[in-house]
């Protein structure tokens, strides 16, 4: 049996690999296209929600293109999952309001601003911005609780100052009332709160792992598969978020239990490997975000 201490912070559970977009920010899926049918995802979720705090609904794809999504919201409601949605919103006018507030399930709401602009960078962007800021403003009513972040993931530099949206932070700022700062220190404010639980949160530009890097090193720490671990359209359990193609995978959760994958041999060695900083997977190998962890202690796992 699998110890009772395994556990993660967040687990992904990509309900489709669609997007209706492309930004730059994310590097095209080469999968298959994948959708996960509701009778899929409760499988799924029913074995992931002993094991993990929250649940995001993507991994990779826009969770509000998929067919049924209200039907998989409603499975989250029905097995009292806690949910974080990432979207970036061109679809929330396709669903009522109350679709999202009535929602006991889900705790927090992200949307990622920096995407409109990528691809339609002559299109007015206030439209965009006011069914996302209507909705929000009814949230602030209807329910307080809820987070809501205004993602702004497209800086340059870790240690630059200036923010390259100013633009749509003005028309937030005054669609709320609120004067803020124009002047925004990444490195210290990687997070700002607006009003109520509504923030803007700021984060550079990074890329994704692949199999065509440099070995950068077989030495680090990543929070994968101690904080986190992902779950792909098809079934296939990976690492962590920034595995999109499934270039590590631990098993699939549609044809073996959760249990049995959390239990693999593949993956334990993976643990095992970060509490002695050491990379063992060849992908792992080659990402450059973990430097983001060269100064954090590995904590001790437990196996």
């Amino acid at each position: 049996m699998i110890s009772q201490s395994m556990r993660f912070f967040r687990t992904y559970i990509e309900i489709s690999n669609i997007c209706n977009l492309q930004c730059t920010f994310c590097p095209e899926v080469e999968r298959d296209k994948k959708i996960l049918n509701p009778e899929q995802f409760r499988k799924i979720l029913r074995e992931v929600v002993p094991h993990t705090d929250q649940v995001c609904l993507h991994l990779m794809g826009e969770p509000l293109a998929h067919p049924e999504f209200e039907k998989i919201l409603q499975i989250c409601n029905e097995e009292k999952a806690v949910i974080h949605l990432t979207t970036n919103g061109t679809f929330l006018s396709k669903f009522g309001f109350e679709t999202f507030l009535k929602s006991p399930c889900l705790r927090q709401i992200n949307f990622s601003l920096h995407s409109f602009k990528d691809n339609f960078p002559d299109k007015d962007i206030r439209p965009y911005l006011f069914d996302i800021l209507q909705f929000s403003k009814e949230a602030l009513i209807q329910r307080p609780e809820l987070y809501i972040n205004y993602r702004l993931w497209n800086l340059p530099s870790t240690t630059g100052s200036k923010v390259e949206n100013q633009g749509i932070i003005d028309h937030i700022t005054e669609f709320f009332q609120i004067s803020v700062n124009e002047r925004v220190d990444v490195a210290l404010n990687k997070s700002k709160n607006l009003i109520g639980r509504i923030y803007f949160h700021f984060d550079t530009r990074f890329d994704w792992p692949s199999f065509n890097d440099p070995i950068r090193s077989e030495h680090g720490f990543c929070h994968a598969l101690s904080q986190q671990i992902g779950i792909h359209a098809d079934g296939t359990v990976v690492p962590c978020c920034f595995d999109k193609e499934a270039g590590i995978p631990l098993g699939n959760v549609l044809e073996q239990s959760f249990e049995e994958v959390l239990n693999s041999p593949r993956l334990k060695k993976i643990r095992e490997g970060f509490q002695k900083h050491k990379l063992v997977e060849d992908l792992c190998q080659r990402c450059t975000y973990i430097t983001r962890f060269d100064k954090k202690v590995a904590p001790t796992l437990p196996l």
